[in-house]
């Protein structure tokens, strides 16, 4: 449930509050280019890595570009339940779902870009490149307008008031 109402705008300056909690999600993510991607281990540890998102417009899943004899692929064979999260100053998405690999060169060619060819020379032919598709299934975030000095402000004025601290919004959707 939400904590309180937020100030929060998106990128045309709608209302984060007015809209529903799905696009919500969607537009959260929409503002981060990089994510942690959290597999499960062989030995089930939880492991976290950066990753690149390919496509902005999140619709409930999001791509990844990742050499095909990864341990993430490996990880993702035998365990496809994971984790995707994105953090700033003032925002944090956590997303809960499945993935899995997916061998499509046309869909290679459609994500590809110069940032990825930085971890694959050898282009979008490389036999080595393959997609992680991630499907959420639920989400939770929090947004603190006004970054890291409204929430200093927030954090001083519970202290003096001693009434608990509001950090912003905060809510769980099942997608």
């Amino acid at each position: 449930m939400a904590a309180s109402p937020s100030a929060a705008h998106d990128a045309e300056g709608v209302p984060v509050s007015d809209l529903s909690d799905v696009q919500k999600v969607a537009k959260l993510v929409k503002e981060f280019r990089f994510a942690m991607l959290t597999t499960t281990s062989p030995e089930g540890k939880l492991v976290a890595r950066p990753m690149t998102v390919q496509e902005v417009e999140f619709d409930g899943d999001l791509w990844f570009i990742v050499a095909r004899d990864s341990h993430t692929v490996r990880e993702l064979g035998s365990d496809p339940v994971v984790g995707v999260s994105f953090a700033s100053n003032d925002t944090w998405v956590s997303l809960s779902g499945t993935a899995q690999m997916i061998d499509d060169s046309h869909k290679v060619s459609e994500l590809w870009n110069p940032w990825v060819e930085a971890w694959f020379p050898g282009g979008s032919d490389d036999p080595n490149v393959v997609l992680i598709k991630f499907t959420a299934d639920s989400a939770e975030y929090w947004d603190s307008p006004g970054g890291r000095i409204a929430s200093v402000i927030s954090l001083v004025k519970s202290k003096v008031t001693g009434k608990a601290y509001d950090g912003g919004e905060n809510d769980k959707v099942e997608l």
